[in-house]
């Protein structure tokens, strides 16, 4: 990684060239001069060439050689080589559940370079930094005409802390923008906002252009990939080291390609598309890998169709689902009110490269390519615990009995299939009943065509008479303040209002777990009769414990399908072939009579939608929010932490921090905290939700004076480690199979006679004993959202290595990050057909010359004193992970290397 006290030569390949933007000259790197020197440049993957344009241009002879440039030049689609790539994105998009701890991670690596004697102003962004506030707001109120402004100022006085940290970040950190809470969704900004398709910068006396391309620290961050620019979501971790200048070395991807063709049905929306397609990327497997779509059916495709597509790539497991440019693109552009001279530069400069698709580009060569026929897609939703789980709607009532009494597992709950009735205010609650109906998440929200449709709905059934169940916690919250703009112009919102499905604010509420409480009445009766009740939600995750902790089986679904569930108030029903319920005649009333026809939805997104909305809602938008402006921030550019602070702390990570690097020791007599199934997400990983007041982190901050109402939510806390530190592993549906029949954050500790506590109690059991800890686990591990606390918790616990069948990417990424050692049992092999159980001892004899992806020889020996060795893969995958590795983390070695430079200066 290139240190910043050197420099080097540029443009090794003479590909630098003027060429004339339609504003004026800019300079290029052209991709065809390698082509001319004999590579296959047009056989390449779109988002291969767009890699190699990165390393064309950074190619210095240091950070990045000439050996990278051939490598990549000469992709092999059907078998990349094993080599990694150091990639330098364009920028950096975060969101303040996530952001919040990057920041705080720069400020007090500030602090550590004021103390060891260097300048902190050196630890400043050197690429543009969007952090977009929409993780915070929750929905307390709902149902009324006052709920955004109530939510609003809820949102403001719990935060108020953490939001003056980021006022102050704003002002003391160059390169760093904020975009202002009730704003909008990060990813639905980033499309209608901040993304531009190509990027410009200064050199040399002019702009050079190259593709806009970023990481962010936000799974979803992938949405991007539908306006044709890469990017990908990243721990917050690998997204500061980004900040600071450092490329991201990754191996070689491999690319799928994905061939649509036709056209969608009448009936199917892009919720039904994104559904199918993460089903069948699920069932053949593109965890790691890029998935490029191609075919005629693209042309068909709207970009906000397109960005639903690409927005679950997490969902479906691939690293991105990339949509290269072409004259749909255009057209968004200028459709969102992007000035013109940016559209046609975006256009000069792909045609240019050969970035630009069209009816007559070859297509490129890729692993395997899969189709899917539009034509077969049908109305469907996901649940009730994966979103890869899809379900054709006419079978949800069916597949729900099914998984009530099935067995417990990713589709079973393991009840009686009798159903239980329990007796509230106003009717009764049964299983199946839906308790939430959300229209959220930037999957959605994003989709005109899917939000006019819900308002169509909503309208259709509101004309025949037809009420939202009482017991149906209703809730909108648009991705962007243009959404409400056209749901208004169309004459739809009141509506949506008249049904409950109130405005409640502009983020991510329920599909991050801000759903807020349920009636009292309903989460008694939850309580009373054990009872799986339902949530709806047009989000994209609905993992165990994220929506709500009472509300098990969580299914999602397009925006009207939300409505229309949410007026049946059950998922133990066949839409298609049952009423959603009697009109004021008091004749029946089915989906079908209130579903509106493609035809409808196109007039009502055409008439309504105008690139003066875009306009209007996005000038000025980082000084639009008076209450966000007033908040007083303290000056200069340290950060002055306070001891007494319950949001902000100066995290352990670089306190005694020196230039010298640690040795690597090898790993002895290590217990095990948790031994965890297949499937195992950061969900249950990473504190998440709200606090419970009986738990290590509720105790924490009842010992801090802090009142119950007042405990916000871990995602609003993330600044503080000591909260999150004893949050982690602390999901109410963890399974931890160290104590087989529970649920929850517990565990025994063997150094205590097998008692059992809170994994945090247990950690600091084992720490108190001098005992090193390890993590057992199945497949998947780290599934879900890139949360870095899902690795900081994790080390901070005292846990040294993770020891799993295999690992999601980003979880993966994010262990090295914090200097925790990731192993995979080799091929075939599980803990449970070695025997372990979780009681034994570990013996991990890890070494300074550890190479990447070397077998190691784990002995474990068990209680009777006797000793088994295996044999696990090191899934320190690089050379410069080895040294990420040995530096205790990413950001140990990019501090050691600002030192190292300011040293070197001196």
């Amino acid at each position: 990684m290139a240190s910043n006290s050197k420099s080097a030569e540029r443009d090794l390949f003479g590909a630098r060239e003027v060429f004339e933007t339609g504003s004026g000259p800019a300079y290029l790197y052209r991709l065809d001069r390698l082509a001319k020197q004999g590579y296959a440049i047009d056989r390449l993957p779109f988002s291969i060439r767009i890699m190699l344009e990165a390393l064309l241009r950074g190619c210095d002879g240091f950070t990045v050689t000439r050996e990278d440039v051939d490598a990549l030049a000469r992709y092999d689609a059907g078998a990349p080589a094993q080599t990694e790539i150091p990639f330098s994105p364009a920028r950096v998009l975060l969101q303040d559940f996530t952001g919040v701890p990057a920041v705080v991670d720069l400020a007090a690596m500030r602090s550590a370079m004021a103390r060891a004697g260097g300048d902190p102003e050196a630890i400043n962004p050197r690429v543009p930094v969007h952090l977009i506030i929409d993780h915070s707001v929750q929905v307390d109120h709902y149902g009324i005409s006052e709920a955004l402004r109530l939510n609003s100022e809820i949102e403001f006085r719990r935060n108020r802390e953490r939001y003056a940290f980021l006022r102050w970040g704003q002002t003391a950190f160059d390169n760093f923008y904020v975009v202002p809470p009730a704003s909008g969704i990060c990813h639905q900004v980033n499309l209608e906002y901040v993304a531009r398709c190509v990027w410009t910068r200064p050199e040399e006396g002019l702009q050079v252009a190259y593709p806009d391309s970023l990481v962010g620290t936000d799974s979803h961050t992938t949405m991007i990939n539908g306006l044709g620019v890469m990017g990908w979501g990243v721990g917050g971790i690998e997204a500061e080291a980004v900040m600071l200048g450092q490329p991201i070395y990754m191996l070689m991807p491999e690319v799928v390609g994905f061939r649509l063709v036709g056209a969608l049905p009448e009936g199917a929306t892009a919720t039904d598309l994104v559904l199918t397609v993460t089903e069948i990327l699920r069932g053949y497997g593109v965890v790691g890998r890029f998935v490029e779509f191609m075919g005629s059916g693209v042309r068909s495709l709207s970009v906000p169709d397109r960005a639903t597509i690409s927005n679950m790539a997490p969902e479906y497991g691939a690293t991105m689902g990339f949509f290269p440019i072409d004259d749909v693109t255009l057209g968004y552009l200028r459709r969102t009110g992007r000035e013109e001279a940016l559209v046609e530069l975006a256009e000069r400069y792909t045609k240019e490269q050969g970035l630009f698709h069209t009816e007559d580009s070859p297509e490129p060569d890729f692993l395997d390519v899969l189709e899917l026929d539009l034509s077969t897609v049908a109305p469907s939703v996901a649940g009730p615990k994966r979103p890869q789980d899809r379900i054709l709607v006419p079978e949800l009532g069916a597949s729900f009995r099914t998984s009530l009494a099935g067995p417990v597992g990713p589709r079973g709950f393991g009840r009686s299939p009798e159903m239980t009735e329990v007796p509230m205010e106003g009717g009764t609650l049964r299983h199946g009943d839906v308790v939430i109906a959300a229209i959220t998440s930037c999957t959605n929200t994003s989709n005109p065509s899917v939000m006019m449709g819900a308002g169509l709905v909503a309208k259709k059934a509101v004309e025949r008479g037809l009420a939202v169940r009482p017991y149906v916690k209703t809730s909108l919250a648009p991705g962007s303040k243009v959404v409400t703009g056209y749901l208004r112009e169309a004459g739809l919102l009141p509506y949506l209002n008249q049904l409950g499905f109130n405005l409640v604010g502009y983020g991510c509420t329920t599909c991050i777990g801000n759903s807020g409480p349920l009636p009292e009445a309903v989460s008694a009766a939850v309580r009373e009769g054990d009872l799986i009740v339902s949530g709806v939600l047009s989000g994209n995750r609905n993992f165990e414990g994220r929506i709500h902790a009472l509300v098990q089986a969580n299914y999602l679904a397009s925006p009207p399908l939300v409505v229309a569930y949410a007026l049946a108030g059950t998922v133990d029903i066949d839409l298609m072939r049952e009423p959603l319920g009697k009109d004021l005649a008091g004749d029946d009333v089915y989906l079908r009579d209130i579903w509106p026809d493609a035809e409808e939805v196109r007039a009502a997104v055409e008439s309504a939608i105008t690139p003066a909305m875009f306009l209007q809602e996005y000038g000025g938008i980082e000084e639009s929010n008076r209450t966000w402006n007033a908040i007083e921030i303290p000056e200069g550019s340290l950060y002055a932490w306070s001891d007494e602070s319950t949001y902000v702390r100066e995290p352990p990570f670089f306190v005694g921090l020196t230039g010298e690097v640690p040795a690597i020791r090898p790993i002895r007599g290590a217990r095990v905290l948790v031994k965890a199934g297949d499937s195992t997400t950061t969900d249950h990983i990473s504190p998440a939700g709200a606090i419970a007041p009986d738990g290590p982190a509720g105790l924490y901050l009842k010992e801090q004076d802090i009142g119950l109402r007042d405990f916000n939510s871990f995602g609003a806390r993330r600044g503080n480690h000591e909260v999150m530190m004893r949050g982690t592993f602390g999901n109410i549906r963890i399974k931890n199979q160290l104590l087989p029949g529970t649920e929850g954050g517990i565990t025994p500790c063997f150094v205590a006679g097998s008692e059992v506590m809170s994994i945090y109690e247990a950690s600091l059991c084992y720490r108190d004993a001098g005992v090193p800890l390890v993590v057992l686990g199945g497949k998947d591990y780290g599934m879900g959202s890139s949360r870095d606390w899902a690795a900081k918790g994790t080390v901070l616990l005292g846990v040294r290595a993770v020891i799993v069948e295999s690992f999601e990417r980003i979880h993966r990424s994010n262990l090295i990050g914090m200097g925790v050692l990731p192993l995979e049992f080799v091929e075939g092999e599980t803990a449970a057909k070695l025997g372990l159980d979780g009681t034994e001892t570990f013996d991990i004899p890890v070494s300074a010359d550890v190479a990447p992806r070397q077998l190691i020889d784990v002995t474990a020996t068990r209680s009777d004193g006797s000793a088994y060795r295996f044999r696990a893969r090191c899934r320190l995958d690089t050379p410069v992970e080895v040294e990420y590795y040995r530096n205790g983390g990413i950001l140990h070695y990019v501090l050691r290397d600002f030192l190292s430079a300011a040293t070197v200066a001196a």
